[in-house]
C-alpha cells in the first residue's frame, strides 16, 4: 500500500514537471517568434521618424533661404548702399572717394592721393611732414629748371667758364673736374639749409603753430593784404612747383640720354616734326 502511494505520488510529480517544461517551451517559442516582429516594428518606427525629420529639415532650410533672399531687398541695405554712393568724390580722381585728411584746406589740395600716403602716421611721417617735403621740392625744382635754362641760354656764371656744354648734366661733370671745391661748397650749403629746415619742421609739427613751408621769408610782402589773393598765390606756388618737378626730372633724364640741353632738344624736336 505504501509502495502504491509512493508510485502514485511520483507519477503525479512527473506529470506536473512535464506540464511545466512544456509550458516553458511554449513560452520560449512565442518569445522567439515575437522578438523579430518587435524589432521590425521598431525599425519601421525609426524609418518613419527619419523621414519626418528629413522633411522638417528641408522645410526649415527652404525658409532660411527665402528669408536670406528677402533680406537683400530690405530698406536698411538700400540705405547703406545709397550712403556709399553719396560719399564725397575726389576732385582729381572722380571715380575714387576723397581721402579723409585731404579736405581742401591746404593750397593746391584737389584730393589726389591714389596711394593713400596722407593716411600714414606710424613711421614718424604724417601729413605735415609730407606737405613740408612737397613744398620744399617744389621750390628746389623751380630753381633747378630756371638754372638749367638760364645757363643754356646765356652761358655759365663767372668763374664757371669750364662748363661749356649745353647739357647741364655734362656741365656738372665739367665743373667737377675743373673746380671740385664749388661742388663741395654747394653740398655744405645744402646741409646747412637742411638743418635749419629740419628744426623748423620738427618744432612746427610739435607746436602746430607754423604752417608747412613757412619760414617767414617775404621780402616783397606778397603774404600781406587780401586773404583771397594770398590763398591764390599759395595755390599758384604749389601748382608751378609740381610742374617744375616734372620739368626738372625730364631735363635731367633727357640730358643723360641725349646729352643735349633742354632748349636744344625742344628745337630739334620741333624741327623734326614740322609739317
Amino acid at each position: 500500500m505504501v509502495a502504491a502511494r509512493a508510485a502514485s505520488g511520483e507519477a503525479r510529480w512527473w506529470w506536473h514537471e512535464k506540464e511545466r517544461r512544456d509550458g516553458e517551451a511554449h513560452w520560449n517559442s512565442r518569445n522567439i517568434e515575437t522578438v523579430p516582429s518587435r524589432q521590425r516594428h521598431r525599425a519601421n518606427l525609426l524609418l518613419q521618424n527619419n523621414h519626418h525629420y528629413t522633411d522638417t529639415m528641408m522645410k526649415i532650410t527652404a525658409l532660411a533661404l527665402l528669408a536670406g533672399s528677402a533680406a537683400a531687398f530690405a530698406p536698411a541695405q538700400v540705405a547703406k548702399s545709397s550712403t556709399a554712393l553719396n560719399a564725397e568724390k575726389s576732385k582729381a580722381l572722380p571715380f575714387m572717394n576723397r581721402p579723409a585728411l585731404l579736405d581742401g584746406s591746404m593750397a593746391g589740395d584737389v584730393g589726389f592721393d591714389p596711394l593713400g600716403l596722407s593716411n600714414i602716421d606710424d613711421v614718424g611721417i604724417d601729413l605735415y611732414w609730407l606737405r613740408e617735403a612737397e613744398i620744399k621740392h617744389c621750390r628746389v625744382a623751380m630753381l633747378a629748371v630756371t638754372g638749367f635754362l638760364q645757363v643754356e641760354a646765356f652761358g655759365p656764371a663767372p668763374g664757371c667758364e669750364a662748363a661749356t656744354a649745353k647739357c647741364q648734366t655734362d656741365a656738372f661733370w665739367q665743373i667737377w673736374n675743373s673746380h671740385p671745391q664749388y661742388i663741395a661748397a654747394g653740398l655744405i650749403m645744402i646741409m646747412m639749409i637742411e638743418a635749419v629746415s629740419g628744426i623748423a619742421a620738427t618744432s612746427g609739427r610739435e607746436s602746430g603753430v607754423r604752417a608747412p613751408g613757412d619760414f617767414g621769408l617775404d621780402p616783397l610782402g606778397f603774404m600781406k593784404g587780401d586773404p583771397a589773393k594770398v590763398e591764390r598765390l599759395k595755390a599758384q606756388e604749389v601748382a608751378n612747383g609740381r610742374l617744375a618737378m616734372w620739368a626738372a626730372s625730364g631735363l635731367i633724364l633727357e640730358g643723360c640720354q641725349t646729352h643735349m640741353g633742354g632748349i636744344e632738344a625742344m628745337s630739334n624736336s620741333l624741327n623734326d616734326n614740322m609739317f
